[in-house]
């Protein structure tokens, strides 16, 4: 049935108009056990959704709406291998990659999880030979440098992992990421490097991504001028992560150096598989088999928990809630553990390729809002740079408020305050300000009459913003795993919802086309598509010291 017949999509949007003018002070003085009402847990994760604009009521309704739509239904299929990649005709089977055990998928009439196993297998024996030195570059002596090329779902969450669990790395070996065609990006890490000891990891699933293979060819060019015979060079210092056996080849690198992939594992999910590697062999293969652990249990929580205590469930049908009831555009991940940096840039490609989609899984123009925005920066340096928006701002965004209850380092007085300040402001983005209380604070301060009419506008702050919270006992890799998944799940929710593919990517094509045919026009070989303006400022460039 379509979204907006739903009779529990009807029904939210009458609630929404009751609670349009609710103010969640009031949710919260009806209520005492507000949190307990309203807070879930799983394993080392709490997540407090209490300051939210909703009640009971809507709480039943979002359930009935993933009831409605089959959401959790969805989730079996998918774990089981449907094809829910409509559009590719493909299996969507990231959680197999972490699954403890086989649940029998087959693929073409293939076991799907005993060729996972074998790949981790191959990493684990790969990541020790590094890690214990037994890797000899050109010259001999051991590899003390890798480096990771690899773009979108083959860096961002490798890197973000590999940050976060920083203080597991060993520094054997050193592991470095170079992502961007910049050259600025690849000629600053060569240039800290020794030919001789870096190994380089082509990370691509189609091993023809421009960014990716321009970087590799660079790369492989540098060991060469170092006196490094290419055939050496290819053997010894390089790896590929892809699912393209024959490009891989053609490159140049032994099948032995490749370890796979499959067409069922999209980018931005498969930080869990191969792509991996880089993490492996900066925090150790047992952790990266952790991280693996903690998010095979929040898969199992997801598609075992009750709906009313189902955390991804809760947390995708928040967002629904405020996309299409409220109209909110974007949604704002704020992590106060600097471990966890690039966490809202991970899930930006994780959410934003998934679901900003414009036509369903059946090619029909949709007719409600889908993904939003995505956006955030680490606390408490965002208190100082975009917070004012979020307080007083004339648009408001929902808000997720991400922290650890443990620090990792010496400095307690410093997680004190970090804490303090994590628990502040989900508080005051609810509560806000009132007209008569910085009336008072202005008193207090002993501010004359005139200068206080003059600041009391500047004084007061709306409130009733909504954010959930998520605490993590420490970040370690099991909480970690159990965190990204929690996020994969949650977009799929809203996905199933919105009946969008989450697992295709055909907005990011078009701009790799033309990329190709400006570049083209760029080496002189003037491509017709080109419009005027392109021709315009190619020709500024040439005019104006390209070479």
């Amino acid at each position: 049935m379509e979204l907006a017949k739903l009779p529990a999509w009807q029904a939210l949007q009458e609630h929404a108009r009751e609670m349009a003018d609710v103010h969640m002070r009031e949710l919260f003085a009806a209520d005492p056990r507000r949190y307990q009402t309203f807070s879930l847990q799983h394993e080392q994760l709490l997540l407090d959704y209490s300051r939210n604009r909703v009640d009971a009521r809507t709480r039943t309704l979002l359930l009935e709406l993933a009831a409605q739509r089959g959401v959790l239904e969805a989730a079996a299929r998918m774990v089981a291998g449907e094809h829910l990649n409509t559009s590719e005709d493909r299996a969507a089977l990231h959680t197999l990659l972490r699954a403890p055990r086989d649940n029998g998928v087959t693929l073409e009439g293939v076991a799907v999880w005993p060729q996972v196993q074998a790949a981790l297998g191959r990493m684990e024996a790969f990541c020790q030979r590094l890690r214990e030195r037994r890797w000899p570059g050109a010259g001999g002596e051991p590899v003390t440098d890798v480096v990771n090329l690899g773009i979108g779902g083959s860096h961002l969450g490798p890197e973000m992992v590999t940050r976060a669990l920083g203080e597991l790395a060993t520094g054997q070996p050193r592991v470095h990421f170079v992502s961007n065609v910049d050259g600025a990006d690849l000629a600053g890490k060569l240039a800290q490097l020794e030919p001789s000891t870096t190994l380089f990891i082509v990370s691509s699933k189609s091993f023809s991504t421009m960014e990716t293979m321009t970087n590799a060819d660079s790369a492989l060019g540098w060991l060469c001028d170092a006196g490094i015979e290419k055939d050496t060079a290819l053997r010894r210092h390089f790896v590929a992560v892809s699912a393209n056996r024959e490009a891989v080849a053609a490159f140049g690198i032994h099948e032995d150096n490749r370890f796979p992939l499959w067409d069922w594992v999209g980018g931005r999910y498969s930080l869990w598989s191969c792509v991996g590697l880089p993490i492996a062999l900066a925090v150790g293969m047992s952790a990266f088999r952790e991280l693996l652990a903690g998010a095979a249990e929040m898969d199992r929580h997801f598609l075992e928990a009750p709906p009313g205590q189902n955390m991804p469930l809760m947390m995708g049908l928040l967002g629904v809630w405020y996309v299409n009831f409220f109209g909110c555009q974007s949604h704002a991940v704020l992590p106060y553990d600097r471990r966890l940096a690039l966490l809202p840039t991970h899930l930006q490609q994780a959410d934003m390729e998934s679901n900003g989609k414009r036509v369903d899984r059946h090619g029909r123009r949709m007719a409600v809002a889908t993904g939003p925005l995505v956006w955030g920066g680490e606390g408490t340096s965002g208190q100082h740079a975009f917070f004012q928006w979020l307080h007083q701002g004339a648009q408001w965004v929902p808000v997720d408020f991400v922290g650890c209850a443990t620090p990792e380092h010496s400095l307690t007085h410093h997680h004190r305050v970090l804490l303090a300040n994590l628990l502040a402001q989900p508080r005051a983005l609810m509560r806000g300000r009132t007209v008569d209380e910085a009336r008072v604070l202005l008193r207090e301060r002993g501010v004359d009459a005139d200068t206080a009419r003059r600041l009391l506008p500047h004084l007061v702050f709306p409130g009733n913003r909504p954010s959930n919270t998520l605490l993590l006992r420490r970040l370690d890799p099991r909480t970690l795993g159990a965190l990204l998944a929690l996020y994969e799940h949650k977009i799929f929710v809203q996905g199933w919802i919105w009946n969008v593919n989450s697992f295709d990517q055909w907005g990011v094509e078009l701009g790799k086309e033309m990329a190709v045919e400006a570049l083209a026009a760029l080496n002189d070989e003037r491509a017709a598509q080109g419009d005027q303006s392109e021709h315009e400022l190619l020709d500024w460039c040439r005019r104006n010291g390209f070479d």
